[in-house]
């Protein structure tokens, strides 16, 4: 019999613990509720899917068990075994991040009537609500306000558009709000009604109903980063601010409880209405009493943490709590499910509910023994024809290469997923300036690009393209996301300052340690460890000095840069419009926003180049580390096995010391030495 057979939409609520010291008070129906009746109560999460409905990898066009819905699937019936009384939630980043989801949105758009395939999936869990988070804009308003079944009072979208089905579960999002009306672009929040079981101090069954409202959170820098599809559109406003604005209207409502879905992670800089992950700030807002987050892709609560965010001042990283509101965060891809588990006393007017018996975990798809949950086949079954369309779609041929282009080891100089991008990028970018815009025809154009895969979402998260024929799946998996070609004008002190938040991505090192040292800095993510690959730039990074002081004998053509000279640097929409927070960046200094997104630039390359070669194509490297003897192994981790892989790349510094690191996710251990 089938595992997991479709799940009914449950009415049974799950609710959290509140803010501050002493029991959480919760308003119930005294006339039906006996003092003395206890409950126990979950919310479970879901967050960042990136349209990973299946476990399927379709840039290797292979199975792959570390993640999908399918999977997450299992988590959810075994937590709503476990709790029958529950609330299932999205926190966003679910319509966008795979081929299957660009082919749904750009090569055979669903019809109106149609749902994507990550709806469908996530209907047929009985998902009770959904946050909306940064990734929902990048197919543009259109196509959201049709999947979504909006009605959008906003430019762009025709007034007499259709109606469409969107799912059954309620979407909530209270801080973008369209500038033609002034109002929200969604339902700033919704209040959801629930039965929960009780029993009552003689130990027979009761209910009690109590109102949840839920309110959602977008990161504000959705203007700059879907910029062409938001500007003049819609705005958005702070997280803080727009809380503090909706949450008493909710409680005069009726909302027993606030559960906030934000699409953010935890930040503790200075506040700004900008600020990208402002969840430090939220947890404080007065009535907030549970935080659903996203977006920065991890695991939250883990106790064995090493993240900084995770380990600031208010933050308890193996409770779950942030200035002792319960928080959870289901890492992304269906890899986790977040859940919270309340255990609740009714003393004849409120529910009380025991601090010291509330868990919150970040449930794992992947067993102890390093095997899988097994998926629920209904999922599969349900989106069966748009997953064979897709594999189709995908296998369209590009071009050839006569190298494997992988980021196994991209962190410690193979540039043989990096290379590629890069000349795609500089090559559009030199000829739409030399044929648009004549005023910087005379500067230089180099270009940045970054590994998207370093194994941060486990060990299957790496670029790894075969040689042999190229098809639309290797270009997806070199270039993964939807971002659009801009370019910016820098200056040479500029460019160092990019350079040196690049090397961020490392660890600083001391040359006199005799224990193993950690190479990689996983608080900085491998997307933001941008690199030039050309002749024209060279520069070294000295892991050994603080941050920000690491770029050394950085040069233009055999010539030191100097702080004045002038460049045109290639990247995407998001760098060029603060992502990452690289300094100077902010969308002021875009002199080309092309029209064209920049996996379509790498497509048309590839088809241009047609016969790629290493010597070519891959094996141009701008950077080296500053030599230095370390007195200890420098480690860092990757898949297993990988060793020639480095070789190929001229990388003979690098060593495999284990084939297992014994973290017991299936990595191995390896050493690069900072002397060669």
């Amino acid at each position: 019999m089938p595992l997991l057979p479709p799940f009914p939409r449950l009415r049974l609520l799950s609710t959290i613990l509140l803010a501050g010291a002493g029991n959480l008070a919760v308003a119930a129906n005294p006339a039906a509720t006996p003092a003395g009746a206890q409950a126990t109560m979950a919310l479970l999460e879901t967050t960042d899917l990136h349209a990973n409905v299946l476990g399927y990898d379709y840039y290797k066009l292979k199975p792959e068990p570390a993640l999908g819905l399918e999977r997450t699937a299992t988590l959810i019936r075994q937590a709503r075994a476990q709790y029958p009384n529950n609330l299932l939630l999205d926190n966003g980043d679910a319509l966008q991040g795979t081929a299957l989801s660009d082919y749904q949105a750009k090569v055979a758009p669903v019809q109106c009537g149609q749902l994507p395939a990550i709806y469908k999936a996530m209907d047929l869990l009985g998902v009770d609500g959904a946050g909306i988070g940064n990734h929902e804009f990048n197919y543009g308003l259109p196509y959201l306000n049709q999947v979504t079944g909006s009605a959008f009072d906003v430019d762009g979208v025709p007034a007499d558009a259709p109606r469409c089905a969107g799912p059954k579960f309620p979407i909530v999002l209270a801080n973008v709000v369209s500038t033609r009306s002034g109002k929200p672009l969604f339902a700033p929040y919704s209040i959801l009604t629930r039965q929960i079981a009780a029993t009552g101090p003689d130990g027979k069954p009761v209910n009690a109903t109590i109102k949840v409202g839920i309110i959602g959170f977008a990161p504000p820098e959705i203007l700059a980063w879907d910029k062409r599809w938001l500007d003049g559109k819609v705005t958005a406003e702070g997280v803080r601010e727009t809380a503090q604005k909706f949450i008493p209207i909710m409680r005069a409502q009726g909302a027993d409880l606030i559960v906030a879905l934000s699409h953010g992670g935890i930040d503790g800089a200075p506040y700004t209405p900008a600020m990208e992950n402002a969840n430090y700030y939220l947890a404080q807002v007065p009535g907030v009493d549970a935080l659903l987050i996203g977006h920065s892709h991890l695991p939250f609560p883990l106790a064995t943490s090493t993240v900084a965010q995770f380990n600031l001042p208010g933050v308890d990283k193996a409770r779950g709590t942030v200035h002792g509101v319960p928080t959870v965060m289901a890492s992304l891809w269906g890899k986790h499910l977040g859940v919270i588990a309340l255990h609740m006393t009714y003393d004849g007017q409120r529910w009380n509910i025991d601090k010291t018996r509330t868990t919150v975990e970040a449930r794992s798809t992947r067993n102890a023994d390093g095997t899988y949950v097994d998926a629920d086949p209904a999922v599969a079954q349900l989106v069966a024809a748009e997953h064979e369309a897709t594999i189709r779609y995908v296998q369209t041929p590009v071009g050839n290469s006569d190298f494997r282009m992988s980021s196994y080891f991209a962190d410690v100089g193979d540039v043989s997923a990096v290379q590629l991008v890069n000349q795609a990028q500089t090559d559009y970018v030199h000829n739409y300036v030399q044929a648009n815009l004549p005023q910087y025809a005379a500067l230089p154009v180099l270009s940045m690009a970054s590994p998207f895969k370093t194994g941060a979402a486990g060990v299957g998260d790496y670029t790894d393209v075969k040689p042999g024929a190229l098809a639309l799946n290797n270009a997806a998996d070199l270039y993964l996301y939807p971002n659009e070609l801009h370019a910016v004008k820098v200056d040479g002190a500029g460019l160092k300052a990019w350079l040196e938040k690049s090397a961020e991505r490392f660890n600083r090192i001391d040359p006199a340690a005799t224990a193993p040292q950690e190479l990689i800095n996983t608080g900085s993510a491998g997307y933001n460890f941008d690199m030039p690959t050309t002749t024209d730039i060279s520069y070294q990074i000295d892991v050994t000095r603080p941050v920000g002081q690491r770029i050394v004998a950085l040069n233009w053509q055999g010539a030191p840069v100097t702080p004045g000279q002038q460049f045109l640097v290639a990247t995407n929409n998001y760098r060029a419009s603060g992502g990452g927070n690289f300094p100077g960046l902010d969308g002021s200094q875009t002199v080309v926003a092309a029209p064209d997104s920049s996996r379509d630039v790498l497509i048309a390359f590839i088809r241009k180049t047609r016969n790629l070669t290493r010597a070519a194509n891959g094996a141009t490297r701008s950077w080296r580390f500053a030599p230095v003897q370390v007195a200890g192994p420098v480690v860092f981790h990757a898949a297993p096995g990988m060793i020639a892989l480095a070789g190929e790349a001229g990388l003979t510094g690098v060593t495999e010391l284990q084939s297992d690191d014994g973290s017991g996710k299936g990595f191995a251990l390896y050493a690069v030495d900072l002397a060669q």
